[in-house]
């Protein structure tokens, strides 16, 4: 793995910098001497970052579903340091409730916050990363944006939409000298499982004991430590060719793999059939 000089101090832009991994990420950069623009929807939440590292942070309120919001406040972080290095989009949430508790509404917002927020994000940086001659966009995407859960599946389904949307970016942006990585973290010990990070669906009695056995489960679940993590997402963004695709603590790929070998057996056993539904040739 070849990597960059990384003592040129890097500018970040950063969704979602009030808590979890986009506060852990942000702090850890200034700590390192880079440049942060620190964004979350109530700037309260970051203004301690402003009272520790000064001019090297700057805070920005910010609702990613609001699209005039995200291009303005963008282009401030840009104007303010003079070029943004890595755009790293990470608000998100969790929406609780089988698929058929939730409602298009539940949907709708969900979709808005993890998929469309991003999307804006990205559209506004790239006009800028292109005249500066390149950057780094980062997602901060899921394990489960290979895998799935039950009772959180619109919520996986949002990282799976991810995943699509930020592997076509990177084929389409390369030539213009940006790179893209969608990091994806496992479980870990951060506040996403909190309830400003969770909304629920209304419940339906008939999933009660489900509902009760998986979050039972999931409680059980071994959690990394993410105060573990810069040093991986600071390999990630030094590096001269930083991967597409990049899992985040020990217990992803033993996961994926077993659920990408499960697939393949089972194309595999209907290939006979699926290959007879192709037709003669035209």
């Amino acid at each position: 793995m070849t990597q960059q000089n990384s003592s040129t101090n890097k500018v970040w832009f950063i969704t979602g910098a009030s808590r979890g991994f986009g506060r852990v990420w942000a702090d850890a950069a200034l700590k390192r001497g880079d440049k942060v623009a620190a964004t979350a929807r109530k700037l309260e939440s970051i203004a301690d970052l402003k009272e520790k590292y000064g001019a090297n942070v700057l805070t920005l309120e910010l609702d990613v579903t609001r699209p005039d919001q995200v291009k303005a406040a963008v282009e401030q972080a840009h104007a303010h340091f003079g070029r943004l290095d890595i755009v790293l989009n990470n608000a998100g949430y969790s929406l609780v409730g089988t698929i058929e508790e939730a409602t298009a509404d539940d949907i709708r917002a969900l979709y808005e916050t993890n998929i469309l927020g991003p999307v804006a994000v990205i559209q506004a940086a790239l006009p800028l990363l292109r005249k500066q001659g390149g950057g780094h966009i980062l997602g901060t995407s899921s394990g489960l944006g290979h895998v799935t859960l039950p009772v959180i599946g619109y919520y996986c389904s949002s990282k799976w939409a991810f995943e699509a949307i930020h592997e076509s970016l990177a084929l389409e942006v390369k030539a213009f000298g940006i790179k893209v990585t969608i990091i994806e973290p496992g479980a870990y010990a951060t506040e996403f499982g909190s309830q400003e990070s969770l909304k629920f669906a209304a419940d339906l009695d008939i999933y009660e004991d489900f509902k009760t056995n998986f979050f039972g489960t999931l409680r059980g679940m071994e959690r990394g430590d993410p105060n573990a993590t810069p040093e991986a997402i600071f390999k990630i963004v030094d590096a001269e060719n930083p991967p597409l695709r990049f899992n985040l603590g020990s217990h992803n790929l033993p996961w994926v793999r077993a659920a990408y070998a499960e697939r393949l057996a089972t194309w595999e056993e209907w290939n006979a059939v699926a290959t007879a539904a192709q037709g003669a040739s035209k």
